[in-house]
């Protein structure tokens, strides 16, 4: 089983594999490591990749590209209302309130959600590394911007399952670049370093875990958001500081720039309104992409062309680097405000950073890195490869949590990209009560343990508590109802411990739930294993599931004693907590049991799971359609490429083997073929174009036979008439009773000579008839007759022991090694060795 990594960006999308010689990025079929997040879809099947690319102005409105911004948005969000208007294809709102695509598939209208349109790239991307590795594909770790919230990741998750994926970990795309060794691809895991998740993983002068780390500003900005984090490397770890971002700063911005401006130009000079038309929005889009990259690379003049481009006008326009720059001054301002965001979070200076890495495609942009390189004050690091770097990180990734690949071990801890917190109802004041459990930038994966006191079942509410820094309004993350829970048996408030955590794919989650049972003695009694249960609560209170054990703690909001049903104080808290109790008559000791409770969630958008099975099924039932109109597909090519063979080798190397009747009559059968797959026979089922190529082959087949006869024939006869000479050379030898056939007996001569001379008659007889016989009808002797006739013949001298050796042409019998003919390997050389005796020789192919 393989493990990958998948870098699942805006705009396109890598995958890489772990491989025992190192980490290797798959090229699909087109030999592209690169393959377009787009999806188009047919009246037939959906194109993926490079296939839908070419689709984006031609099928425009079935067209999907872009859809990564949509996960997790309902449909009344004003960032989907302003992409709207942007966008080719249409969006709907489902039944759910969620973002739907609406599309045209199988000759009717359909609504996707963004989870199966994910799903069905990934599902491209899961075949592109199965057609590669020759091995089925599974677990996998796909990347996410750092920025993404729970709903977003759970939607990318659900993505992945729909896809028949196996995710071990969302990544963020700032925790997951890799930079490689200089050795090059063929060198162990272990000589691979990651960047952000594991930068030192090969770095051996990295600081030792007691001395101050090394700080690292990673910079990634890709074709639709910028992230900047800061990590901190000891030997064998990593911690991310903080991490900052503006989620719609990439490089589209700096493509809408060059679109607006020559839509106005264009609008002027040409009397054209471009953005009235989708399909010349998108032609003139992608040209101002290429004439973006074509800026970061040189500083003159350019132009810009198109042909043809509206109402049969053609276009022209110039722009130069600096032009452009002067255009982009609001968004080049926006570079700099994240690198400062994320050292005033860290609380480092610009002193304190190493080194600064820079990924994504928009960073070549000139102007970008040296923005960046003017911040910080120092030469930016591009030894990453700025499109792999992510996709490389995932996969090194899945290795680490593969048990099949061995990797040196390194501790890894991220952070939590918005404050997370709690609400709860509150009897005792009569309202709601709140707490922050994760802070911004609070490490994690992580769990917390909460304490309650309450009577009956509750319901937490989490959310994001600074909603102004969400890339979304709606800070809501889910409801938890804590169930089951009942009163003491004196009627008292429950102990009810809840353990909340941010897990491995930065999801927020009640995980655990647990009611205390208390049970009291007085001073006199001992109760039994009371050490013992007090064990078991404390291992209750630390997740033991988390790689960083010494970092969780048991956390519980200062409250008062007397509301007994709020959260129970932590550690100095609990002190005060104490001096509220009332005076008691006897000190009592306390046994405890716990009791696992029922969660109910209910979170934001969620899939259910009769809804994410059915998509499942969805998925490969469009998965083997696209598998049956592929085959259809390539039955008709087949069909189209035997015209164009047959017909150019009819006037060709065929010509001399075909009747000019023949000829005549196949050529017009090629034709009218032709024809019938450009009218008829342009969408037909497989089978007719099957039975459609078998009958054209039933035609040229005999041509193509007596092609290939002519061809091998002269070889064969040539080869048998060698071996035949030979033999009748051996023949005379020992009727002329030279000596070294004098041992051979007479009787086997007479019969190996009359096997010979057969050939002979059998061969000059064959070759006469065939040389009066015409090229354009079927030969006389085939070539599979000329080779059956030359084993018979040898088949006669390997029954006869003395007589093979008569071959060996010995000059005088002797001691030593040396080589010699063997006539039984078509009298190639071959070695022998031993005495060289009769009985002592053997040759090493054939034992003789």
């Amino acid at each position: 089983m393989s493990v990958v990594g998948i870098d699942l960006g805006f705009q396109s999308c890598y995958v890489a594999v772990a491989r025992a010689g190192g980490i290797e990025t798959i090229a699909n079929e087109y030999s592209d490591r690169c393959t377009p997040a787009c999806i188009s879809f047919g009246p037939k099947n959906r194109s993926i990749g490079a296939a839908a690319k070419s689709q984006v102005i031609s099928n425009a409105k079935n067209t999907v590209q872009g859809f990564k911004r949509f996960h997790g948005r309902a449909f009344s969000d004003p960032f989907v209302e302003a992409e709207k208007s942007n966008l080719a294809y249409d969006i709907v709102q489902l039944p759910t309130g969620l973002t739907g695509i609406k599309v045209k598939y199988m000759e009717e209208e359909r609504n996707f959600t963004t989870e199966q349109v994910t799903a069905m790239l990934l599902s491209k991307l899961k075949e592109t590394a199965e057609s590669v590795l020759k091995k089925p594909v599974v677990d996998c770790v796909v990347s996410v911007p750092c920025f993404y919230t729970d709903a977003e990741r759970r939607s990318v998750m659900d993505a992945t399952q729909i896809a028949g994926l196996n995710c071990l970990r969302l990544m963020n795309e700032t925790t997951a670049g890799v930079k490689q060794h200089p050795e090059g691809d063929n060198v162990e895991m272990l000589r691979w370093h990651k960047v952000a998740l594991a930068y030192g993983i090969y770095k051996q002068d990295l600081p030792a875990l007691e001395e101050k780390p090394r700080n690292v500003v990673f910079v990634d900005m890709g074709h639709s958001s910028y992230q900047v984090s800061v990590c901190a490397f000891n030997r064998g770890k990593l911690k991310v500081l903080a991490i900052a971002f503006d989620t719609t700063l990439g490089g589209r911005k700096f493509d809408e720039v060059l679109v607006n401006h020559f839509c106005e130009e264009f609008g002027k000079k040409y009397k054209l309104d471009i953005k009235s038309k989708i399909r010349a929005l998108l032609r003139l889009s992608q040209e101002c992409e290429k004439l973006k990259k074509l800026m970061s690379a040189n500083a003159s003049d350019l132009p810009l062309s198109i042909e043809c481009f509206m109402n049969d006008v053609d276009v022209s326009g110039t722009m130069n680097r600096g032009k452009f720059l002067e255009m982009c001054d609001d968004l080049l301002a926006r570079v700099e405000p994240p690198l400062r965001s994320v050292l005033e979070q860290a609380k480092l200076k610009k002193e304190d950073i190493y080194a600064v890495e820079i990924v994504g495609g928009a960073t070549r942009i000139p102007a970008v890195k040296e923005k960046i390189s003017k911040f910080f004050g120092k030469e930016l690091s591009t030894t990453l490869n700025a499109d792999e770097a992510v996709t490389r990180g995932c996969a090194l990734q899945c290795a680490i949590l593969s048990p099949a690949f061995k990797v040196r071990e390194f501790s890894i801890t991220d952070v939590v990209p918005y404050p997370i917190s709690l609400r709860w109802n509150s009897p005792a004041e009569e309202g709601s009560s709140d707490c922050e459990v994760f802070t911004k930038n609070h490490a994690a994966p992580f769990s917390k343990v909460l304490t309650f006191y309450r009577k009956e079942p509750f319901t937490l509410e989490a959310y994001y508590s600074s909603p102004q820094d969400l890339p979304y309004p709606d800070p809501a993350i889910a409801q938890f109802l804590v169930q089951k829970v009942t009163p003491q048996s004196d009627g008292s408030s429950s102990k009810v411990k809840v353990k909340v955590r941010v897990n491995v794919h930065g999801i927020f989650s009640v995980s655990s739930a647990s009611l205390v049972e208390v049970l009291k003695f007085e001073e006199n009694e001992e109760p039994m294993e009371t050490d013992q249960n007090a064990k078991e609560e404390e291992k209750m209170q630390v997740d033991q599931e988390e790689p960083h054990a010494e970092e969780q703690q048991q956390h519980t909001p200062a409250e008062n004693k007397a509301e007994s049903e709020e959260m129970e104080t932590s550690q100095a808290g609990s002190k005060d907590k104490k001096m509220d109790q009332p005076p008691q008559a006897k000190k009592a000791k306390v046994k405890t049991s716990t009791v696992d409770l029922p969660i109910e969630n209910q979170l934001l958008w969620q899939i259910d799971r009769e809804m994410l099975n059915l998509y499942i099924e969805n998925e490969g039932k469009m998965i083997m359609q696209d598998k049956l109109e592929k085959e259809r597909n390539d039955a008709k090519n087949a069909v189209e490429e035997y015209v164009y063979e047959m017909r150019d080798k009819l006037s060709g190397e065929y010509e001399k083997f075909v009747s000019e009747a023949d000829r005549n009559s196949f050529t017009l059968k090629l034709e009218d073929t032709e024809n019938w797959l450009y009218e008829d026979g342009e969408d037909q089922p497989k089978q007719v174009y099957v039975d459609k190529l078998a009958e054209l082959k039933n035609l040229g087949h005999p041509i193509k036979m007596r092609f290939q006869e002519s061809e091998e024939r002269p070889k064969l006869f040539e080869e048998l008439g060698k071996q035949i000479q030979q033999y009748m050379k051996v023949i005379s030898s020992f009727k002329n009773k030279e000596d070294q056939y004098d041992h051979l007996d007479a009787a086997d001569m007479m019969k190996v000579e009359k096997s010979t001379n057969e050939a002979m008659e059998w061969m000059n007889n064959k070759l006469n008839l065939q040389n009066k016989q015409s090229l354009t009808v079927d030969p006389v002797v085939k070539a599979r007759e000329i080779e059956a006739k030359t084993k018979e013949l040898m088949s006669v001298f390997k029954g006869s022991w003395p007589f093979r050796h008569a071959f060996l042409h010995l000059p005088k019998m002797s001691k030593g090694t040396q080589e010699i003919g063997c006539l039984w390997h078509s009298l190639n050389v071959a070695s022998w060795t031993g005495p060289l005796t009769l009985a002592g020789r053997a040759c090493v192919q054939c034992h003789y």
